[in-house]
């Protein structure tokens, strides 16, 4: 389990900027428009909302989960381990509120400056609006890494191998290329729901709802409106897609 402790105040946007683009030398930078790639339906949008009152510390099953199924290891170096999803403890600066545990991962922004910056068009939004990474087309520049104000994104620093435990249904990973959450897109194509959410069920917690969002009698969609819920830093602009309770 990877754990930060950050102030409630900076996560919910009182300050701070985010780069959405690469100056190579004044008035030139890189801005990519990557071409479609896939033909998920352009009807939905999914979407993320966690309840953080339901998310104790001392629950690990989301980030196990997430491991598991999508060939993540650990390699002891804490600089370049990847982690796809983790666990952020929030405190009050003034001790009003009590601290929340906070699970964060790429939040599929529907304006991402990781798709901008990328010079190659590895980086892109899939007709769904998940955000994903082309493996193939990556440069390992990590100008996505910079421009991402989340965090979310892990160069691979280490060749893997297939192993006896792998997940045959998600590919190793190559040594010199970006990689993140996906919300275990092989599994949505596969009308399952992310590891993390299935796993957080299973905990007894159901702190974690997935959903369409463009699908008015969705669970994730009645919630939405019922309930009050944020994003992390809303004021960037870049629309993510995982929304919180509680915060």
């Amino acid at each position: 389990m990877t754990m930060a402790t950050l102030d409630r105040r900076s996560v919910l946007g009182l300050g701070g900027a985010v780069a959405v683009g690469v100056v190579l030398a004044p008035g030139v930078s890189l801005l990519a428009a990557p071409a479609e790639r896939t033909e998920a339906s352009g009807s939905c949008r999914w979407a993320m909302l966690i309840d953080v009152t339901r998310c104790p510390s001392d629950c690990t099953a989301c980030l196990t989960a997430c491991r598991k199924e999508n060939n993540v290891p650990l390699f002891g170096e804490p600089s370049r381990d990847i982690h796809w999803i983790r666990k952020v403890q929030l405190h009050d600066k003034d001790h009003m509120r009590p601290s929340v545990n906070l699970p964060m991962m790429c939040f599929h922004c529907e304006n991402p400056a990781c798709v901008h910056v990328c010079p190659t068009g590895a980086s892109f939004i899939r007709k769904d609006g998940l955000v994903l990474v082309d493996e193939h087309r990556c440069i390992g520049c990590r100008y996505c890494m910079i421009a991402c104000p989340y965090k979310a994104r892990s160069l691979v620093y280490h060749e893997t191998k297939r192993t006896a435990e792998s997940n045959p249904n998600v590919p190793i990973r190559s040594k010199g290329v970006v990689e993140k959450c996906t919300f275990c897109v092989h599994r949505l194509d596969n009308g399952q729901e992310p590891a993390c959410v299935e796993a957080c069920k299973q905990a007894g917690k159901s702190a974690m709802l997935f959903g369409d969002l463009n699908d008015p009698h969705s669970a994730i969609a009645e919630r939405v409106r019922t309930v009050s819920t944020t994003t992390v830093r809303p004021d960037l602009g870049l629309k993510p897609r995982v929304h919180y309770q509680g915060l």
